[in-house]
């Protein structure tokens, strides 16, 4: 991008907490970025961390005077994106996660987006990838329809308006309007907040060319104790917009449904008791061979149990969800919207 003097200053957030492991890979390829340095910050926002990860970031600080580093007293990543919008100086707000690293031309391309589309929030396809045999095999079923239903940010290949992001790049103006990030989200907070967004009367934005790596989990257990909290906080979402719903919501909390009743009824009726989970790990194993013809057929052992994690896990946290957060107030007018498309919604900006 030439013209610098032009060009919008853009403020980096980066929350963190105990991330020792990826924030100098994460803060080396934000760095790295093309995006002319007298026109960019990076605010790292640290959760309390436990680790070294401060001391990390302070030796960047040290030589990058443009990198600061925050506090963040109440840990949850809400709460540190909200201590970074307040601190910003940038007309533009990128955020960014430490188990990511950035294509050169990420910013520039957030940037570029912003400017020339009516989106309000733009963001690229989370790539996801591993650096082991467990992490390969996590990688694929994230990225695989199956695992994560219509979540086109973990997949998509086009440029199209969807209902949330990986992440994000907003007008620092666009998120002060709605009032910024809710910090009653623990997790979750970024599809409630493009709810917003788009209740607002703004569109979101996914391109693949905001190009990035997330390196996902390494272990079964980590993976697991992920996709529990991201059930159990989706149903938070869903008492407090009911018409945030979308079908993909439904689909695992209804599995773990049927299964319990199938396997409390196989002890009196064997052949109904087995319909639901035969037919289960039939798709299972049909998707895990979709998944990995072009990827490696080593992965295929592992593959139908990393789609069984994802899919039971998010349904077991959405059922304790209802009870620690209650029962949405869902309705017919709820499961119709969950079927719209998101293009339809409204393109005027209030800001």
């Amino acid at each position: 991008m030439s013209n610098t003097p032009t060009l919008p200053m853009v403020s980096v957030l980066v929350p963190i907490r105990n991330e020792e492991g990826c924030i100098t890979r994460c803060l080396d390829s934000i760095l790295a970025n093309e995006y002319p340095r007298e026109r960019l910050e990076i605010l790292v926002i640290d959760g309390m961390s436990t680790d070294l990860s401060k001391e990390i970031i302070g030796e960047y600080a040290k030589r990058y005077p443009f990198l600061r580093l925050f506090k963040n007293p109440k840990c949850i990543q809400a709460a540190g994106l909200n201590i970074g919008l307040k601190e910003a100086k940038g007309e533009i707000i990128v955020r960014m996660d430490a188990h990511s690293t950035y294509a050169e031309d990420y910013i520039s391309q957030c940037v570029n987006l912003l400017r020339t589309t009516d989106a309000s929030n733009v963001s690229g396809v989370q790539r996801a990838v591993g650096t082991g045999y467990v992490s390969d095999v996590i990688a694929i079923a994230t990225t695989f329809p199956f695992g994560t239903g219509d979540a086109r940010f973990r997949y998509s290949d086009r440029e199209e308006w969807v209902d949330t992001v990986y992440l994000g790049a907003w007008y620092k103006k666009a998120v002060e309007a709605l009032g910024g990030f809710n910090e009653e989200w623990a997790v979750n907070e970024d599809y409630e907040i493009n709810y917003r967004l788009r209740k607002a009367g703004g569109r979101v934005l996914l391109s693949p060319k905001i190009r990035c790596q997330y390196y996902v989990r390494g272990s079964l257990i980590a993976l697991l104790h992920q996709y529990f909290r991201y059930g159990l906080w989706k149903v938070k979402t869903l008492v407090a917009h009911p018409d945030s719903l979308r079908w993909r919501h439904l689909v695992a909390p209804l599995l773990v449904l049927f299964l319990v009743f199938s396997f409390a009824i196989i002890p009196v009726h064997v052949t109904v008791g087995a319909v639901v989970p035969g037919f289960y790990v039939m798709a299972n194993v049909a998707a895990s061979f979709l998944a990995v013809q072009h990827r490696g057929w080593r992965y295929l052992p592992l593959l139908p149990l990393i789609f069984g994690i994802l899919h039971l896990s998010w349904g077991a946290g959405f059922w304790v969800g209802l009870f620690v957060f209650g029962i949405p107030r869902l309705s017919l007018k709820s499961f119709l919207h969950s079927l719209r498309d998101s293009k339809g919604e409204i393109r005027e900006k209030p800001w």
